[in-house]
């Protein structure tokens, strides 16, 4: 009947050929990606702290279990269902009994209902003696067809058979709407089915329950978006279609579309927050209009029950938010899912207990007030029971003052720090999370001692506090409370005259309207995102540069949220836009990813983050849902970091410019530096150096932020207990009460005075967006989204003429003004026309993205969108495809196709995965025969298997070294050619090499001392002679001695295509040789390591090489050949044989090896300047014996080999030619596409180091069929075998 959703699904056939998702959970989740730690740092940790207390276990027993609690777990896998009953005709007026239990089910109508209790007043007014029982299991944005629930939560109807339900009231068809007329047949059908099963239930455990189902309410008109033009015409066709199945079904049906339409035609107040969710005094208007129809009372009774009820009201909400606690706690996937083994027991389940006593002596309290007795304030809970003693299993970290936390710094030298504000004088400042700087200058900070979960008794206490240094002298010297009664505020950010504010399950608003520095409106913007792990919820709320407003969730989550443009629903992590001009929600960027904090932007608008670090490739639209993108193999994502800034004030080194300085958590806790490297297909990190290391690991910096002068500010959220699984949520030990701001300066470098925002002019703010610091353009952006936007728009016109083209960062300036056009709702389609066409590639590609949110504007929309994805630059073809998304027409998409003709990896082939699986850009594709996506999508896929493996924890800390050189290093397909032939190394310098093979032939890569390359390259191919190392890395043990450093065999034969060496040059100063050691590739296919302190150094022992090539040889240097048949010319002929290593490959009277093909038959076949001509161009003619074919498969493998047969069916091939009875079947129904090799697996080049007489004598002796002169053959003949 219904699709309750717990786990990931799988994409398409063609996603998931590259879409290795897979649930690798971070630190507290298992570290899943790349971890930046010196081998310094480690040395720090072990001789300073020791390891994390949450190893050390402290020998406490664990508590004994109470059966009797078992009762109070509601899980799918175990909840009892209700049993078959008789279905029971409900109709109207509804007739209500004593002691009914009434349940509230269906979307975010009467979700958001349990905040305001105006229905349930009426209920309890109306019949004060019946008792009634109510309780909210209604959830943002269900459908009767989908309710997605956490990991092993029970279902609708486990829950509606543990409240033992007597009457329903559903409320559905707003979310199912959005489906249009071409949805309305299958929501008949799916609603049939549900109402079906839903009156055929005893979930009393006597009879049937008697169901009303409910209409969805009008959508009305507002300021922000017009609703009801985009939905009522819809909406009344599903009110019909229900009202039609609700009639035929026999439960009764409420249409309150109608009544709420005309309450909303009236003029006066707006009814709705965004035209369709209620606002207090609509909830009020909706319980009259549904009350009196339900129960056949008039609307003036109804009204003085109302104004009557605010006691009763407040009573119901009460109780609403003790029984929402237990029904849909914070925290679930460590109630009901996979981490509920440790502690799930003692964290939840006698919470259960108390939060269903506490709900009773509430519903006793509300019966009481309905019947006009006196009750207590506060309402008297003596009833409940103690929460049992926790298990303390593990350690915790050492807790020290401030004063002593700061001498456990290790600062680089060139920084200074201080402690701007802490616990000891700000108390209100416990438990830091996040910090915004507001436009005074004054730093606000979100701090929860309610984290990581509320427990029975308690209320949510947490705060938003305001910190200012009134005196200059870098420490607060004042504090103040904006808001209080906060639940766990992870992110917060200004905006719109107010602060939005997370409080899960809420995305909520905040605004002072007084002026007296305290919030005094509190309004749910949006509600449904997910509670499965308190610290993965909405958090890194910031405004995007164009003036959206961005935020994510973590792994476990679900969630759906209703809005006027249709429900929006995303699971297991992933991004959301928010436009608060017209209430638009878009999700995007979703794939596995774990404890993903900090978020920033570099100079041209490049979202940067944690999981991943290059954020800006994954803005493609989602998948249909509940689809996922792939996991971003190879690209680097982890967790553990919690902010991002970019260094653009004057106020740091010059050497630390452009970079970004982050603050790591875990498993070090540490500032770190950091520089910001632009590669072909997007931008990655490069780790330099600690800025402040501590040896204190109750030292969790969780944000940092540049303030107005230049100094940098770090929010630390000090706490002995560092982990969410690894402890009780209960523990004791968390502390509560600690939290330090710290401010670190740069020795010699002033703090500079910040330029004027709150309220600046126009034209000032404007003038800011030319400065170099990221923070003062942003502060300026979000003072400019509160004024007027027309006039914002006038001044900007006027501000983009006066630009003077011949600043060096005019084009950055022209993007920002693009920025702040649809920063205020406007735009400037001409201007974008002009960056689409300019000369810097940033620009371009920031226009690019732009196309996202203008193309409905701009009737070129789709070839502006064509040339972009046809653009030289990788970034901005990127850019091309997600934007094609957005755009989401089949236009889109075919202009977008294009970028399968340029070069695609790393973040630019993700981009391109990503768009072409978005819901938009797939319904086009997906099963469409014009197109053949999925084996475009394949071969996108296939460049991520070059992409570099993921480093484990010795490698990482390598990786960190400040003077590692790092080297990528790949095979040039079918050339046996490196792509890189020489690079320079200091002495003793670490060095990485990145080894690639994208070519058809296996590959491996050895570095060998100064003049071993021939001893090497000679030995390996004499280990072709035993069939016995035919699989082998071709390593000669007999010569380690001259082999520096080995990589194995890689390529399509061997398990991989990457392999990374980390080594430390040698310190004695030379020319080391590295070369590929497969049999007779070791001739032509190496280079040279130059190990030398200077590059002059490196060029004198270059220079000093004897050169072994005597001239690139041609047929152009062979007008005319003739060659000759005496013995020494023969006989010199076959040692010019030997000497370009024609004998790695080709056996001669018993020396060499047989791997290539009979050269004595080619002697036979081709004479003259045919067979010098294969010498020279060994391509011009391939034996069709030795010719390679590879054949991509359709499950995106790729094989290759030497067809030897064909049949029907299948192909015979030889992978591996030392192996010539090895025979792998290839089936041609699997094949997606073949090509065979167009180039000899002769090295082009043999000859080279050869004279023009050598070569003369070489063709004379092929020419004999190694018929070798009379006086020669004894010498060999010992050979023969």
């Amino acid at each position: 009947m219904l699709v309750f959703l717990k786990k990931s699904f799988v994409t398409s056939t063609a996603l998931l050929a590259l879409a290795l998702v897979v649930g690798s959970l971070s630190g507290q989740e298992k570290q899943d990606q790349q971890k930046p730690s010196t081998k310094a740092a480690a040395a720090r940790r072990e001789a300073g702290r020791g390891r994390d207390a949450k190893n050390r276990p402290t020998g406490n027993p664990a508590a004994s279990h109470d059966p009797e609690l078992q009762q109070y777990g509601i899980y799918a896998k175990t909840a009892p269902v209700a049993g078959p009953a008789e279905a029971i005709a409900t109709s109207l007026p509804l007739k209500l009994k004593k002691g009914d239990r009434v349940a509230f089910i269906g979307n975010t109508l009467l979700d958001r209902d349990q905040h305001f209790g105006h229905f349930e007043a009426l209920l309890h007014s109306h019949f004060p003696k019946h008792e009634l029982v109510v309780r909210n299991l209604a959830w943002s944005a269900d459908t009767v067809d989908l309710q997605p629930r956490p990991a092993n939560f029970a279902n609708l109807d486990q829950h509606l058979t543990h409240e033992k339900v007597d009457v329903i009231i559903a409320a559905f068809g707003f979310n199912e709407s959005f489906a249009g007329k071409d949805g309305l047949a299958d929501f008949e059908k799916s609603l049939t089915t549900f109402l079906t099963s839903l009156k055929t239930k005893a979930y009393n455990g006597k009879s049937a329950p008697r169901v009303l189902l409910i209409s969805p309410i009008a959508n009305e008109n507002v300021e922000a978006v017009n609703a009801a033009d985009l939905n009522n015409e819809r909406i009344q066709l599903y009110v019909d279609a229900m009202k039609n199945v609700a009639a035929k079904q026999h439960v009764g049906f409420v249409d309150v579309f109608e009544p709420t339409q005309q309450a909303m035609s009236s003029p006066g107040t707006d009814l709705t927050l965004n035209g369709c969710h209620l606002t207090e005094e609509g909830y009020a208007t909706f319980g009259v209009k549904f009350f009196t129809q339900a129960f056949g009372v008039n609307e003036a009774t109804a009204q003085r029950y109302l104004s009557n009820s605010e006691l009763l009201r407040a009573a119901i909400t009460d109780r609403n938010r003790q029984f929402n606690r237990r029904y849909r706690p914070v925290n679930t996937f460590y109630y009901t899912g996979d981490r509920n083994k440790s502690y799930g027991y003692l964290d939840f389940l006698p919470a259960m207990r108390n939060f269903d006593v506490m709900a009773a002596n509430r519903d006793r309290r509300i019966w009481d007030i309905a019947q006009g007795k006196q009750v207590s304030d506060p309402v008297d809970d003596s009833n409940v029971p103690p929460l049992p003693e926790t298990t303390e299993s593990r350690g915790a970290n050492r807790w020290i003052t401030a004063a002593d936390e700061l001498k456990e710094f290790t600062v680089d030298p060139r920084f200074e720090v201080n402690l701007f504000a802490g616990e000891e004088e700000f108390p209100d400042i416990a438990a830091p999370i996040q910090m915004r700087w507001d436009s005074r200058g004054r730093l606000w900070v979100s701090c929860s001692t309610t984290y990581p979960h509320v427990y029975p008794g308690n209320e949510p206490n947490d705060k938003i506090v305001i910190l200012e240094d009134t005196d200059g002298d870098g420490k607060a010297d004042k504090s103040t409370v904006f808001a209080d009664d906060l639940h766990i505020p992870l992110s917060f950010e200004f905006g719109d005259g107010g602060v939005y504010v997370s409080e899960q399950p809420d995305l909520t608003f905040l605004k002072d309207t007084d002026g007296d520095g305290k919030a005094d409106v509190r309004r749910r913007v949006l509600t449904g995102f997910g509670t499965e792990d308190s610290h993965h919820s909405l958090h890194d709320i910031t405004w995007s540069p164009d003036g959206d407003l961005i935020f994510r969730e973590s792994i476990f989550h679900h969630s759906q949220v209703e809005t006027p443009y249709g429900p929006v629903r995303q699971q297991n992590s992933g991004w959301f836009r928010f436009e608060p001009r017209s209430q638009r929600l878009t999700s995007f960027g979703t794939y596995h990813s774990t404890n993903p904090w900090g978020v920033t932007f570099d100079d041209w608008g490049n979202h940067v983050a944690s999981h991943p670090i290059f954020a800006a490739a994954f803005h493609s639209l989602d998948p249909p849902y509940p689809q996922q993108h792939p996991k971003p193999a190879g690209l680097r994502a982890y967790s553990g970091t919690c902010g991002h800034e970019f260094v653009d004030f004057k106020t740091f080194p010059d050497e630390l410019q452009g970079g970004f300085i982050k603050v790591r958590y875990k498993p070090t806790n540490r500032v770190e530096i950091h520089k910001w490297v632009e590669s072909e297909f997007g931008f990655d990190e490069e780790y330099v150096s600690d800025l402040i290391f501590s040896s204190n690991l109750s030292f969790i910096p969780v944000d940092l932020r540049f303030g107005p002068r230049g100094a940098m500010y770090v929010c630390d959220w000090y706490n002995p207990i560092k982990g969410h699984a690894q402890y009780s949520l209960r523990d004791d030990r968390r502390d509560r009460h600690s939290g330090r701001i710290w401010r670190i300066t740069a020795k010699g470098h002033p703090l500079q005075d910040p330029p004027k925002i709150a309220n600046a002019s126009i034209e000032e703010l404007l003038d800011i967006q030319k400065r170099p610091e990221y923070r003062y353009r942003y502060w300026a952006k979000r003072e400019l989204r509160e004024r007027d936007p027309d006039v914002v728009k006038a001044a900007l016109d006027q501000w983009v003429e006066q630009l003077d083209a011949t600043d060096a960062r005019h084009r950055h300036h022209q993007i920002e003004a693009v920025w702040n056009y649809r920063n205020v709702g406007k735009s400037n389609t001409d201007l974008l026309r002009e960056l689409l066409a300019c000369e810097e590639h940033h620009a371009r590609a920031a226009a690019t993205q732009q196309l996202r949110y203008w193309h409905s504007e701009m009737p070129d929309a789709v070839h502006l969108l064509h040339r972009s994805a046809n653009d030289a630059n990788g970034l901005v073809r990127m850019e091309a495809v997600i934007a094609a998304s957005y755009v989401g027409s089949k236009e889109a998409l075919d202009a977008m196709l294009d970028v399968f003709k340029y070069p695609r990896e790393g973040h630019t082939a993700y981009a391109i995965t990503c768009a072409l699986g978005s819901a938009n850009l797939r319904r086009h594709w997906e099963g469409n025969s014009d197109y053949n996506v999925a084996k475009l999508l394949k071969s996108a896929g296939r460049g991520n298997l070059f992409k570099e493996p993921n480093p484990d924890s010795k490698g990482a800390q390598f990786d960190t070294h400040k003077d590692l050189k790092t080297v990528r290093i790949s095979c040039i397909p079918e050339r046996m050619r490196f792509t890189v032939d020489q690079f320079t190394t200091k002495p003793g310098q670490p060095v990485k090499i990145v080894f690639a093979n994208p070519d058809a032939t296996d590959h491996n890569l050895v570095i060998v001392q100064p003049d071993a390359l021939a001893e090497v390259g000679i030995a390996a191919n004499e280990m072709a002679r035993d069939p016995k190392n035919a699989n082998s890395d071709f390593i000669p043990a007999e010569k380690r001695s001259l082999i520096l450093e080995a990589s194995p065999m890689i390529g399509p034969t061997r398990k991989s295509l990457v392999h990374v060496m980390r080594f430390e040059a040698p310190t004695e100063p030379g020319v080391y040789p590295f070369v590929c050691t497969f049999p007779g590739h070791w001739v032509i296919m190496n280079g040279v390591m130059v190990v030398a302190e200077t590059a002059e150094k490196a060029k004198q022992l270059l220079a000093a090489r004897k050169p072994t090539i005597v001239k690139e040889w041609t047929m152009a240097d062979f007008p005319a050949f003739t060659s000759k048949t005496d013995d020494e010319s023969i006989a010199r002929g076959m040692q010019a044989f030997v000497k370009a290593r024609c004998n790695q490959c080709h056996a001669i009277a018993g020396h060499g090896i047989n791997i290539g093909p009979d050269l004595t038959e080619t002697g036979k076949r081709l004479k003259g300047l045919k067979l010098l001509q294969q010498i020279l161009e060994p391509s011009s003619e391939i034996n069709k014996k030795y010719q390679t074919t590879q054949f991509l498969m359709d499950n995106g493998k790729v094989l290759s080999g030497v067809v030897v047969k064909e049949t029907d069916s299948e192909f015979h091939i030889i992978s591996n030619l030392l192996i010539p009875t090895a025979i792998t079947k290839v089936e041609k129904g699997q094949i997606d596409e073949q090509f065979p090799s167009t180039v000899s697996a002769m090295p082009k080049g043999m000859a080279n180091v050869l004279t023009r007489p050598e070569i003369i004598d070489l063709v004379s002796f092929l020419e004999t069929g190694f018929n070798l002169p009379e006086h020669l053959k004894h010498k060999h003949m010992h050979h023969s075998n």
